[in-house]
């Protein structure tokens, strides 16, 4: 799946000098699949700068171009290997594998036969399985999704979740991750009741906000398998396998035994050990295993208008529909979402699971296709690197295009930057439970540099630097060394959100709300618990140094009693934030600890933290009484004063992050 907490920083040098590429290649092999060579692309696109006229894309210069780029590109990111399938005008280009599917038995990635994970890409399929259904009248896009649902989806602010809500990511639900990804097969959670047991809130209006859901996505694989009367898997297997030809390919988890000995090994880096096949529990969202010949098959029928699969008005309707949330920046299509170069529209997907991670891109008007999908993290983040990397050189080869010179005046550029400026919250987040907190601790913000310029710390270059914006339009960026573009919404003169053109279609930054901001809550937050730090070392230090000296305590009786309940609860409640911290930690260091593991950790947790927090603020209020009441010194009642306001903090923080509460569906 995709996964967007932020972007994957990296560094990968793409270099194409002859001696390396050849060292690279001995170290990593190659299998290349002869196909009939297709008519050629006129040797210049339209818009070319003059002097700069594209490459002629055939299969001869397409595979010197991969031969100097993909094998240097696999070693130095320490991946495994990888393939890469390009069609154009019906006919596969070249279809190419790289490296190893299995290093340790040293197989060689075949195109045909190597079945990958391509995560999230998997939704085009469920997309495609849906507009067969519209076709046939069996969905309506507009129509409440209730009606073909045994389960009820409330409605927020009176309105419904449609379709085609769904396949613009616009339904409006939070991300949820409890059921995400792991390695059990005995504990895949079945879509029926995948749907139910995670159904999370809406947290934004029908049809406003681009928010990524893998749960939406399997909603609509669970409405495919009700309204065709077949399971999700059979439904694909029969109306868009069959129909293509894709004989390698499955939705299917574990794989079916005669496609198990296919399937590519998947790793976390090629210099590490394969790790076991990930199970996708909203499996419509990301369980598809297919060869990279199999995925040129359906790269293209829908270049060729859904044949085989859609009639051309369906297929039409599915590319062509935009849905423009902020103006300048790419759109999301019916299922698709923009991915232009150069002024060539991209109609694409990515995908990722923990150790695959691939990209498919269409460019429907010039009948060309590209797929890349590699069987390893890496390091540094080599595969968001190779896969930016190809997709934009790939455009800058056979699609280049006269750059862009407009420019906004300076003085109003930093004004907007000004604007722009602040903290902002990720539409693709969870803000009704307790891991809202990861945006209090892991905040975005953007503003400017010391030049005045936009600073965009989270939208880096393929090397994990900032990128150089420059002010193209009214607030509209673009970064000088690529066609990547950032823009804002205004509303009554505010910036209200902000997006880039990598993500725009289904996800975009809100401002966050002052109460909330963390530009202030953070440092706040972590200055009480460094006062509550202190304050509870106090204890055992003025113990022992009264003991060493031999000093009579202060307290006795029922005030010594409450002075040692009121030292107990700065050290519960420290430990409560050092388990949620632990939890966080553990959890997001393997999604499949999410998904019941960490179950009994977070039930105590969720236990404590009313406790220690409410009861801290009520000790603290005691506190600062008896300061006053026993007339202590002006220090002692600064010290009992800034207690209070650090234990109503962590009380604020905890009721609105929503670490008070109860549910392990998150």
């Amino acid at each position: 799946m995709v996964k967007w907490r932020g972007l994957i920083f990296g560094l990968l040098a793409v270099a194409a000098g002859t001696a390396v590429a050849q060292q690279a290649a001995r170290l990593s092999p190659t299998v290349a699949t002869e196909q009939a060579q297709p008519t050629p692309a006129t040797s210049a696109a339209p818009g070319s700068p003059a002097g700069s006229a594209a490459h002629e894309l055939n299969k001869t210069d397409l595979d010197a171009w991969l031969d100097g780029f993909m094998p240097y590109a696999i070693a130095r990111g320490d991946i495994a290997g990888a393939v890469v399938v390009v069609v154009k005008d019906g006919q596969v280009l070249t279809q190419r594998g790289f490296g190893y599917s299995d290093i340790e038995k040293r197989n060689p990635v075949s195109p045909e036969m190597t079945l990958f994970r391509p995560g999230s890409v998997s939704k085009l399929f469920t997309w495609t399985a849906v507009m067969q259904l519209v076709e046939q009248g069996k969905i309506d896009l507009d129509k409440d999704v209730n009606a073909y649902l045994d389960f009820k989806i409330p409605p927020r602010d009176g309105e419904p979740v449609t379709m085609r809500h769904i396949l613009t990511h616009t339904a409006g639900f939070e991300e949820t991750v409890r059921h995400l990804i792991h390695d059990n097969p005995d504990k895949l959670v079945p879509l029926d009741r995948y749907v139910k047991v995670s159904l999370p809130t809406r947290i934004f209006d029908a049809g406003t906000t681009p928010a990524y859901s893998n749960y939406a996505t399997a909603l609509a694989g669970y409405i495919v398998q009700r309204q065709s009367g077949l399971s999700f898997d059979e439904y694909v297997e029969r109306h868009i396998f069959q129909p293509l030809r894709m004989q390698h390919s499955s939705f299917r988890q574990p794989l079916p035994k005669h496609f198990q000995p296919l399937m590519s090994q998947g790793y976390p880096a090629a210099s590490q050990k394969a790790e076991k096949f990930e199970i996708v529990d909203p499996a419509p969202a990301g369980s598809l295993s297919a060869s990279g010949a199999d995925m040129g098959k359906f790269m293209i029928a829908h270049l060729n208008g859904g044949a085989g699969l859609l009639k051309p008005e369906t297929a039409k309707m599915m590319h062509d529909y935009r849905l423009d949330v902020i103006p300048g920046l790419h759109r999301m299509a019916l299922g698709f979402y923009e991915q232009n170069i150069n002024g060539h529209r991209g109609l694409a997907h990515g995908g990722d699971t923990s150790l695959f991670h691939s990209d498919l891109t269409l460019f429907p008007d010039d009948g060309i296709g590209l797929f890349v999908s590699v069987n390893s993290s890496g390091g540094q983040g080599a595969p968001r690197a190779l896969r930016e990397r190809l997709f934009d050189e790939f455009g800058n080869r056979y699609f280049p295009d006269q750059p862009v010179t407009s420019r906004v005046d300076a003085e109003t550029s930093k004004k907007h930057v000004e604007q722009l400026a602040g903290s902002y919250f990720n539409s693709r987040g969870i803000r009704s439970k307790f891991l809202h907190i990861l945006d209090l601790i892991s905040p975005i913000a953007i503003g400017r540099d010391e030049d005045g310029k936009l600073s965009a710390p989270m939208v880096t270059n393929t090397a994990g630097k900032p990128r150089r914006w420059v002010e193209i339009e009214p607030y509209v960026w673009k970064d000088l060394d690529s066609d990547e573009k950032l823009a804002a919404k205004v509303e009554d003169g505010r910036v209200t959100r902000w997006s880039f053109d990598t993500v725009s279609p289904f996800m975009v930054f809100d401002r966050a709300p002052w109460y909330k901001d963390p530009a202030w809550l953070a440092p706040a937050l972590y200055a009480a618990l460094g006062l509550l730090l202190l304050a509870a070392l106090s204890w055992p230090v003025g113990a022992i140094t009264r003991r060493r000296f031999k000093v009579a305590g202060v307290y006795e009786g029922r005030r010594l009693r409450m002075q040692r309940i009121w030292h107990g609860s700065q050290w519960l409640a420290l430990a409560t934030v050092a388990g949620w911290a632990v939890f966080i930690m553990v959890g997001f260091s393997s999604l499949s600890l999410l998904g019941g593991p960490l179950d009994p950790l977070l039930i105590a947790i969720q236990v404590l933290t009313p406790i220690a927090f409410l009861g801290l603020l009520v000790l603290a209020g005691w506190n600062l009484r008896q300061a006053f009441l026993e007339k202590r010194r002006w220090f002692h009642k600064l010290w009992a004063i800034a207690l209070l306001l650090s234990a109503a903090g962590l009380v604020w923080v905890a009721f609105a992050f929503h670490l008070i509460g109860f549910g392990t569906n998150y």
